[in-house]
């Protein structure tokens, strides 16, 4: 498909209604907040609507969501029976009635001009997917430290959807903005994929000649994992799930999403030849002194960056989460995926946010 395949023909003063997707699951302590947040945005009333794939909550959240619904008619409520963010994005994308989708998630902050700003920046960029950057905040001591690493680049490989100022193309946004039409072009998000359907979709794009731009005036912050277990298991899940993304493209998206697990590979070889070689001994412990080295430079400067240490003590056990949880992911990802031919496994299918934030 070529890249004047991807563009639309409208004009760009034509009158557009917007549709805001959100999929959700059993998130009745703040879907109404989430809601009214939404709701609440500088943009006109009658040309947004905002659909809720629903993926059969078992906490009350669907009883909350009717009952708004039946207060706001701009909110629809629709199931997603696959319980996952790819089968209920999709889901969402068909009632769509708008001609621009927008994705939100109900564990964001949004700017109060947060749609305006995307659909702005889609009609003046010339984009096919436009957002902002992932800004991470935190309420608890351990999640305060977990979204300062992941502003780093020490955890992202200086990736540039988590630089707050950066403005121009990059490989992925968060979340994302998207003519209807875009989507319908390129089928839709991949539903084999508990995790990195998002990353997943942007590499079709590009390679279909579409470009993916980020605005910095387009703001939100995001609210990542409580705890240290529950950080490894999402990002063992996108190490995992990483690895189906290549198999099925036959090359990754960026050379940074094959560091941590060649790093954990080669201290596993390591530590094997280690017990017959005096050579592999040296190299191992080499290896592990360089990385505690880069992980205690890097935390100090993380920490001194927002001028305090608070979070020294605990920033290198966040940073090895990072880069362990996706390692460790990623090569049970080759061994599913690529020698075993399976994937799915249970342990990297289910949803990782057990603490509500």
């Amino acid at each position: 498909m070529s890249s004047g395949s991807l563009q639309h023909s409208r004009s760009v003063e034509a009158p557009e209604v917007v549709s805001v997707i959100m999929p959700v699951r059993n998130e009745a302590r703040h879907i109404i907040q989430c809601l009214e947040a939404v709701l609440g945005q500088d943009f006109p009333a009658d040309s947004m609507e905002v659909i809720i794939a629903d993926g059969l909550s078992d906490d009350g959240t669907l009883e909350k969501l009717e009952e708004f619904a039946r207060r706001d008619r701009r909110v629809r409520v629709i199931a997603n029976r696959g319980r996952i963010v790819s089968t209920g994005l999709n889901a969402a994308i068909k009632a769509a009635r708008g001609d621009i989708i927008i994705r939100m998630d109900a564990h964001t902050e949004y700017a109060e001009d947060y749609v305006r700003q995307c659909v702005k920046t889609l009609r003046e960029s010339g984009a096919q997917n436009v957002g902002g950057a992932w800004r991470a905040t935190g309420r608890t001591y351990f999640q305060k430290a977990i979204a300062l690493a992941f502003q780093s680049p020490f955890s992202s490989g200086g990736a540039g959807s988590h630089d707050v100022d950066y403005e121009g193309e990059v490989d992925s946004v968060y979340l994302g903005c998207w003519r209807k039409s875009t989507l319908e072009k390129l089928g839709g998000f991949d539903e084999e994929l508990v995790r990195n359907q998002d990353d997943e979709l942007n590499l079709r794009l590009i390679r279909m000649g579409g470009r993916i731009w980020q605005s910095p005036f387009i703001k939100s912050s995001y609210y990542p994992r409580a705890s240290l277990i529950a950080l490894f298991r999402q990002y063992a899940q996108y190490g995992y799930w990483k690895v189906r993304v290549i198999q099925k493209h036959k090359l990754p998206a960026s050379v940074r999403h094959l560091v941590p697990g060649s790093f954990l590979f080669t201290i596993g070889v390591l530590g094997i030849l280690s017990l017959f070689s005096y050579l592999a001994r040296v190299s191992l412990v080499g290896l592990v002194v360089l990385y505690g080295a880069a992980t205690m430079a890097a935390s100090f400067m993380t920490c001194r960056r927002i001028a305090t240490l608070a979070c020294l003590p605990v920033m290198p056990i966040v940073f090895m989460m990072y880069h362990w949880g996706y390692g460790y992911g990623f090569l049970r990802g080759i061994v599913d995926f690529i020698l075993l031919r399976r994937g799915g496994s249970n342990s990297f299918t289910q949803l990782t946010r057990a603490q509500k934030t």
